[in-house]
C-alpha cells in the first residue's frame, strides 16, 4: 500500500516504521520543568519554536485552540500551561505522533483532543466548529529547492507538502469572528505568507525573531484577526541571544527570551 504525500508517496512500511518503543523515546522538560514531552529520540524533535509560538497567543481563559500539525502537541500544550481553562484542539497527520500528543496532555494534567487527519481532509468535528485561536509552525522547507530528510516522520514535519497559502486558507476557515491566527515561520517565506493572509484577515502583524544582535532574521511571527482592521504592523526584531557570537557550550539566552522559554511568561507583541 503506498499512503499518498503529494511529491513523496511514503509508503506504509516507512509510515507504520514512525511508532516507537519506550527506549526510543525521550521525556524532555519544557517551560523550566513545567511541562514534559515526550518525543522520539530520532525524528522530528520539538526546539523553541513551538515554544516561542505558543507564547505569542494572546488567549485568554475560556479560549478554544486548535492547532493544526500538532505533532507530539509541544506547541498547545505550552500554551495550555500558560493560560489555564482553554479548550485544546488539535490535528496531526502522523497517527505515532498524534498518539504521543494525547499522551503528553495526559501525562500533563491538561485536556486536550487530538485528531489524527490529513489537513486537506479533515473530519466534520473540525469543520464544524470555528476557534478563538488557530495556531500552526507548518513544515519549513519548500522540497523543491532543498533537500528531503530521510526520516520519514522528520521529513513530514519539515518539508512542504501542502503549499503555505493552504495551510493558511485551512486556518482561516476555522476561526471565529474577531479570532486570530498565529503561524511561526523562516523569513524568507514572509511574504508568502503575507500574501496569503493579506486576502483574508486584517490587523497583520509581524514580529522578526532574530538570533543575536546585528543578524539578520531567521524566523517570524505572524498574526492575523479575522475583521481585524487595524494597519499592517513590522515590529523592532526580539533578539534570541544575548552578545554577538556564541560563548561555547552554553545557552545565553537574552533575560527576555529566557523569561519565555524557562519560565512560561508570554511573548508580547
Amino acid at each position: 500500500m503506498i499512503v499518498p504525500h503529494g511529491r513523496l508517496r511514503i509508503t506504509e512500511s516507512a509510515w507504520m516504521a514512525e511508532t516507537w518503543q519506550e527506549h526510543e523515546l525521550s521525556a524532555d522538560d519544557f517551560l523550566g520543568g513545567r511541562l514534559r514531552i515526550c518525543q522520539p529520540k530520532h525524528g522530528y524533535r520539538a526546539g523553541i519554536d513551538p515554544v516561542l509560538l505558543a507564547a505569542s497567543v494572546p488567549a485568554r481563559r475560556g479560549d478554544t485552540v486548535l492547532e493544526l500539525g500538532c505533532g507530539a502537541g509541544t506547541a498547545m500544550l505550552c500554551l495550555g500551561r500558560r493560560v489555564p481553562d482553554l479548550e485544546l484542539t488539535g490535528v496531526e497527520l502522523q497517527p505515532a505522533y498524534a498518539e504521543l500528543a494525547r499522551r503528553n496532555a495526559s501525562d500533563n494534567d491538561l485536556k486536550a483532543e487530538i485528531i489524527t487527519a490529513d489537513l486537506a481532509e479533515l473530519p466534520a468535528s473540525i469543520t464544524q466548529r470555528q476557534y478563538t485561536h488557530v495556531i500552526a509552525n507548518p513544515p519549513y522547507f519548500d522540497r523543491r529547492v532543498s533537500t528531503p530528510a530521510q526520516n520519514a516522520g522528520r521529513e513530514v514535519a519539515l518539508g512542504e507538502d501542502l503549499s503555505l497559502a493552504s495551510w493558511v486558507a485551512v486556518a482561516v476557515k476555522r476561526i471565529a469572528p474577531k479570532g486570530y491566527m498565529s503561524f511561526i515561520h523562516r523569513a524568507e517565506r514572509l511574504p508568502d505568507l503575507l500574501a496569503a493572509s493579506g486576502a483574508h484577515l486584517g490587523s497583520l502583524t509581524v514580529l522578526p525573531l532574530i538570533p543575536r544582535q546585528g543578524r539578520a532574521a531567521r524566523l517570524i511571527l505572524l498574526r492575523g484577526r479575522k475583521g481585524g482592521r487595524a494597519d499592517f504592523k513590522l515590529h523592532q526584531g526580539w533578539i534570541l541571544h544575548e552578545g554577538s557570537a556564541h560563548p561555547g557550550d552554553r545557552e545565553n539566552y537574552t533575560n527576555a527570551t529566557a523569561c519565555v522559554l524557562r519560565d512560561g511568561a508570554a511573548l508580547e507583541f
